[in-house]
């Protein structure tokens, strides 16, 4: 397995078709809010370089991503947030610790930016809490949702 960082340009056409996948097992309210990245705005961070991707190749196939924005955070403008949009590894690639060390890949090369702050978020009814825990990772907020749309 191979780990690294790339380029919006060079992961797009690959990470499409797994975040449909991942999408169809996890969203909530699918029937009324499709999915519909915003690939332009997607760009326009990573060129303006708050967006970060990182992945998990097996030979050259795209088998999870690790996808943060990074920017000041609006209390504590003296501390860069890494703040998860999106991460996933695909189950048949899950063996082998892969997602710990995908993670593990990332906070090492967020670090080297000057990232103070990691914050990862997981779905409740799709939770891996435990790998989190394991790496030191603190339980600090709940997120509550509600669809009034």
């Amino acid at each position: 397995m191979k780990f690294q960082q790339e380029s919006f340009i060079e992961v797009c056409d690959d990470i499409k078709p797994l975040i449909k996948e991942h999408w169809e097992k996890i969203a909530l309210n699918k029937d009324k809010i499709k999915l519909n990245p915003d690939w332009e705005e997607y760009e326009r961070l990573y060129n303006a370089g708050n967006l970060k991707i990182y992945t998990a190749r097996k030979e050259h196939e795209l088998v999870g991503y690790f996808i943060v924005v990074v920017a000041p955070h609006i209390h504590y403008k003296d501390h860069l947030f890494a703040n998860c949009d999106i991460i996933y590894v695909k189950p048949d690639s899950r063996a082998g610790m892969t997602g710990y060390k995908l993670i593990a890949y990332a906070e090492k090369e967020l670090k080297k930016l000057g990232v103070s702050v990691l914050n990862i978020n997981t779905k409740t009814h799709s939770p891996f809490d435990k790998l989190l825990v394991r790496m030191n990772f603190g339980l600090i907020e709940r997120l509550y949702s509600k669809f009034i749309g």
